[in-house]
């Protein structure tokens, strides 16, 4: 005979359930080089408890992952991290973080598919690390917009240094952000939907 439970069905947080007035949830990807912040941006911003997947790092990935600049870090994410953030009653957006880490990329594909925009974050300690990302995004058509995380020790660069070193074409929109405080990571979102909504005008317009 098989037994069952009489433990009570758990139901979702009252804060992690979505609000009764959103109408449109998209799907928004957030990728960068290993260590440049896309877990604190989406811990930051997430209006629920965030999904993340970090990892201790160990000895074992020593001799596969670049740590230059970045030699502090000691956990990464390994899959993904998830969060949630309503920009307005009616738009949720959800939150996908990839891993930094190259010999996670395979993951990738996955994350982008039904991705209605992304944010690349930049450190511009370590910007060679971006380009590869940059790559990933153009060749899946996913469009996006730059986020310089201003760490303390980086040196800053006019907007157009950064569009001319990251080979950028001159729509793709360039802001500051410090990930770890949530109205600046919020803006960032506010950014990338404000250029996916002009992108959307001008191709009807063609």
């Amino acid at each position: 005979m098989v037994s069952r439970s009489s433990d009570p069905v758990t139901e979702p947080r009252r804060e992690d359930q979505l609000p009764s007035t959103a109408s449109t949830a998209v799907k928004i990807v957030i990728v960068g080089g290993f260590g440049v912040g896309k877990t604190t941006l989406v811990r930051s911003v997430s209006e629920i408890r965030p999904l993340t997947t970090e990892e201790t790092m160990t000895e074992a990935g020593a001799d596969v992952d670049d740590v230059s600049g970045i030699e502090r870090k000691t956990a990464t994410t390994v899959a993904m991290d998830f969060g949630r953030i309503s920009l307005n009653e009616e738009l949720v957006l959800y939150l996908f973080g990839t891993p930094g880490q190259q010999r996670f990329w395979f993951l990738w594909n996955g994350l982008f598919e039904g991705a209605l925009g992304a944010v690349v974050l930049v450190d511009t300690r370590r910007l060679e690390v971006s380009f590869d990302v940059i790559g990933r995004l153009e060749e899946a058509e996913v469009p996006f917009v730059i986020a310089v995380n201003a760490f303390p020790d980086a040196t800053s660069y006019l907007a157009e240094e950064l569009r001319s070193a990251l080979d950028l074409p001159e729509q793709v929109p360039i802001v500051v952000c410090d990930a770890r405080e949530r109205a600046s990571s919020r803006d960032v979102l506010i950014t990338l939907m404000r250029y996916l909504h002009s992108s959307a005008q001008t191709s009807e317009t063609l």
